[in-house]
């Protein structure tokens, strides 16, 4: 018997299937090793020794391994085939070999691309050793993550607080998105005019031209930058004769873009499909563990974490045939072609990302898979095909064009272009973020000297806008333009980035919360060299020179740690005025924001003597007057709190209160407040009066941003309850309404809550109604048991696996343990692994299941201490790449005076992942 270790139960199952009895499939369920979060797990001055503790779960694994290999003929580590598969297997043969059981047991190392019955056996003819360089880039990357977020996350603790932790590279991905809207809000737009003239030809077709020149001058498209130039230019043209000077046909080619990558397909996903990055690679790996089609478990897709754009021979091969069957032999160019990678940093030499047999057309599949998984693998498909086919031929056409009014000649061009031959572009063109693609215009036949006709001058003004925001796709093409990370690890560092509030989704856009823009600002101030491009960049060089054997990865981290230890010690002596005062000057155009009538814009708009200045509170940061307490004016950050006339609103304000604006019925100020149970909208002022009337209070809907919050979406929260719909056969009103437990629906003592995809100010009638009729059905208090989506059943059993949404959020069951899904986890989205790895933590953990009749509930306030400890312990245990392990302070010091312990592998308590660490794959 032979045991082959792989990552997860449904590559496990697929490859069992393949190999046949002679060979047992275990799966690792990801890492089963990671370095605990405290001090002291990367010790440099022990040359960077590295403590790595044996998980609970990982134990379980480990000791399922050890005993299928006793007797075993061979071991054979199957994991994928990136730095992180190689760890992988690395932390298996070494806590197996802890544990003394290999013995005589040969231990092999096998890779394969894509999880299909050829790949499988042609991969275990090919034998190799784990590849220690592949495992020293992957200590080296993991250490210095470590060595970043345990020891600058607690300065940040110290000097910002809110703010929750800093890492390699989510800290350069964060200054990129804060940069980008220091730009946006440092741009100052300019005026420029365009001069377009409608001409018909001497047959009659109508066309435009383009003002591009006069009096032998060039004019550039910002030359005409005043409504005066402009008339004088329609006046002239619309007394001018015009002329063909010139017509220039040049025949031109579009070349099909490479297969996907690991970017490139994020990058395309988001753009055509809506998928986060993250969304993105959790399909993607199912796409690549298999789906039963015909009776036969095949994966779908190649290996998806790559930087590599070559193809196999034979999957060029095919991708011919189907080129040739599908559209014809004029589509199929005479030689295959060959791409290259050109991003920095490339990682190994994988293949593009493909489907593994190009025969089974999207069409073909699209029954077999859910529905987000069809529209991935159709785009991979034809991305694929694609970039085997013959280039567009294009026509591009410039017509020169001369005006002549009196001794002046003024020039104008119209530009066409005409696909003579679509090519690849019959089936796919590459989306775009922030331009739109030229319209293809057909110009009519004209020839040189021919006369034309006026038919309009239009002068038309426009200004010059700012660049863009970043979209997740932009960012993550910037990242790897600069080098900064790894591809594999974007969706991770991403995710991180909105799990901590340091960025918001707007409109598709990303935003920088107040909270990253002060940690970029402090960062960029104080440990500047750790947030540049080209230092993340160049330190990544040398981690893939690590990966090529070229240089020894202790000595990176000696060189890093050199500095990095200096800067850190740099800050203790730091003063919490000289942090203030640094992020003000660099901060000042989003602070202070220019007056319309250029006054100081720190001046206090309440006392006039004093200076306004960032200030830090229980709340995070706000902006307070000098003269405090003499003085009470402040402000919230992300909300200046101006009037029209550019002077501050309010006048003894509070830290932690942002005031939206007035009712316009009652003339009561409307506040969005900071409140113990989390933000909350408040209608006018609390009075100390005896038997007063409480103000108006609304909690915001769960997934609603504080920072999203107006005047016009606070005072609808603040009307409700409002009447929905009538009750079919009472005929008394539906309310929908918030309470304390979420947004709901009711009918006399009838209550439904709403689901996550219902807003409490949209819900129609039609919902309303039935979600009422569903709860009076269901009898009692709750509603009728959500019956779930069954996503498979257990491995070796009949037992269904399901997705249920619950009072307190989506969980996953097997109709005996309840597991609620992480943090920010898409309900949809989640695999069967996913589901068995959690339900099997939790059952490790003792819970999930019903308490039995007369069972004593915990103390209120114990509960909430022990839920506040895992969650201070699922936080301190994350470490993606550019998102080090960062504990509460606390902890850390209980760690320092905890005794060494000299043993690299220790068991501890089960500590929970986070959803970005399961979604880096590196």
């Amino acid at each position: 018997m032979k045991v082959v270790v792989v990552e997860s139960p449904a590559k496990a199952k697929t490859i069992n299937k393949y190999l046949g009895s002679d060979y047992e499939v275990l799966a690792s369920f990801g890492h089963i090793r990671d370095l605990p979060a405290k001090d002291g797990s990367v010790d440099p001055e022990q040359d960077f020794h590295m403590l790595w503790e044996l998980e609970d779960r990982g134990a379980k694994r480990v000791a399922e391994i050890a005993k299928a290999v006793k007797g075993a003929d061979k071991l054979i580590l199957a994991t994928d085939p990136d730095r992180e598969g190689e760890a992988i297997s690395w932390h298996v043969l070494e806590a197996l070999q802890a544990k003394k059981v290999l013995k005589d047991v040969p231990v092999e190392r096998v890779t394969f691309n894509a999880i299909t019955k050829d790949a499988v056996a042609t991969a275990m003819a090919q034998p190799r050793a784990i590849d220690q360089a592949l495992v020293d880039a992957y200590l080296a990357r993991r250490a210095l993550d470590y060595l970043v977020g345990f020891n600058l996350s607690p300065v940040l603790w110290r000097k910002l607080p809110g703010a929750r932790s800093a890492g390699r590279v989510q800290s350069v991905a964060l200054r990129l998105v804060c940069d980008r809207e220091r730009e946006i809000e440092t741009f100052k737009p300019r005026e420029y005019w365009s001069i377009v003239a409608t001409l018909k030809t001497e047959s009659g077709a109508v066309f435009e031209a383009r003002l591009v020149g006069a009096d032998g001058k060039r004019i550039q498209r910002l030359d005409v930058g005043t409504a005066d130039e402009a008339e004088a230019f329609r006046r002239d043209l619309e007394l001018a004769t015009f002329t063909v000077a010139s017509v220039e046909a040049k025949p031109a080619k579009r070349h099909p873009q490479p297969p996907f990558t690991t970017s490139t397909l994020q990058q395309e996903a988001s753009r055509k499909l809506g998928l986060a990055p993250a969304q993105t690679m959790r399909v993607a790996q199912r796409l690549y563990e298999g789906t039963e089609i015909g009776g036969e478990t095949v994966g779908l897709i190649t290996y998806m974490r790559t930087d590599g754009v070559d193809m196999a021979p034979e999957a060029v091969a095919q991708a011919r045939q189907v080129i040739g069957a599908e559209y014809g032999d004029a589509y199929v160019p005479g030689a295959p072609r060959k791409y290259s990678v050109k991003a920095k940093n490339a990682q190994e030499a994988h293949e593009a990302v493909r489907p593994t047999d190009l025969a089974r057309l999207p069409k073909d599949v699209a029954r077999f898979l859910e529905p987000e998984q069809a529209k991935l693998y159709e785009l991979i498909w034809i991305r694929t095909v694609a970039s085997q086919m013959e280039s567009a031929e294009l026509e591009r056409t410039t017509v020169e064009i001369a005006a002549n009014v009196g001794p002046r000649r003024i020039e104008l061009r119209a530009t066409g272009q005409v696909v003579k031959f679509d090519g690849f572009l019959t089936l796919y063109q590459e989306g775009k973020d922030d331009e739109e693609d030229e319209e293809s215009r057909r110009l009519p036949p004209m020839k040189a000297g021919d006369g034309l006709t006026r038919e309009r001058i239009a002068a038309t003004q426009h200004f010059t806008e700012p660049p863009p925001r970043y979209s997740e796709a932009s960012l993550v093409k910037r990242m790897e333009e600069l080098g900064i990370g790894r591809p594999s690890t974007y969706a991770a560092v991403l995710q991180v980035l909105r799990d901590r509030e340091y960025v918001k989704i707007d409109k598709k856009r990303l935003v920088p919360e107040d909270k990253g823009r002060i940690v970029t600002g402090f960062l960029e101030s104080f440990f500047r060299r750790y947030v540049e491009y080209d230092f993340t960049a160049d330190l990544e060089s040398q981690l893939d020179r690590v990966s090529n054997a070229e240089i020894d990865w202790r000595a990176v981290l000696r060189d890093f740690w050199r500095d990095f230890s200096a800067a850190i010690a740099g800050t203790k002596e730091l003063r919490t005025t000289e942090v203030l005062e640094a992020l003000n000057g660099l901060l000042a155009e989003h602070i202070f924001p220019a007056k319309a009538d250029g006054s100081n814009p720190r001046a206090c708009p309440t006392c006039g003597s004093g200076q306004l200045s960032l200030k830090l509170g229980k709340f995070g940061a706000f902006v307070g007057c000098s003269n405090y307490p003499e003085c009470k004016y402040t402000r919230q950050l992300n909300a200046t709190g101006l009037d029209g006339d550019g002077e501050g609103s309010g006048e003894g304000g509070q830290p932690g209160v942002r005031v939206l604006g007035d009712d316009p019925e009652t003339g009561l100020p409307v506040t969005l407040r900071d409140g113990r149970f989390g933000p909350f909208l408040q209608l006018g002022e609390a009075s100390a009066e005896k038997g007063a009337e409480k103000p108006k209070r609304s909690s915001l809907p769960k997934g609603l941003s504080p920072s999203a919050v107006d005047l016009e979406k606070a005072l609808k929260l603040l009307s409700l309850p409002r009447e929905v719909a009538r009750h079919p056969e009472t005929g008394e009103p539906i309310l929908a309404n918030i309470g304390r437990y979420g947004p709901y629906v009711q009918h006399g003592k009838t209550y439904a809550n709403l689901g996550k995809d219902d807003d409490v100010l949209e819900v129609g009638a039609n919902r309303a109604i039935d979600l009422i009729v569903q709860k009076e059905q269901g009898g009692g208090r709750r509603p009728a048991q959500d019956p779930g989506r069954v996503i498979g059943t257990a491995p070796g059993s009949d037992t269904p696996i399901t997705v249920k949404a619950g009072r307190y959020g989506a969980y996953v069951t097997d109709g005996e343990i309840n597991a609620t899904l992480p943090k920010g986890a898409d309900a949809e989205a989640v695999t069967l692994d996913e589901a068995l790895r959690l339900i099997a933590a939790r059952r490790e953990a003792g819970g999930g299941t019903k308490k039995k009749a007369g069972a004593r509930k915990a103390p209120a306030k114990a509960a909430t201490k022990t839920a506040k400890a895992k969650t201070a312990k699922a936080e301190a245990a994350d470490g993606t790449e550019g998102e080090a392990a960062t504990p509460k302070p606390v902890a850390r010091k209980a760690a320092a005076k905890a005794p060494a312990t000299k043993s690299t592998t220790a068991k501890k308590a089960p500590a929970k992942k986070s959803a970005a660490k399961s979604a880096a794959g590196e």
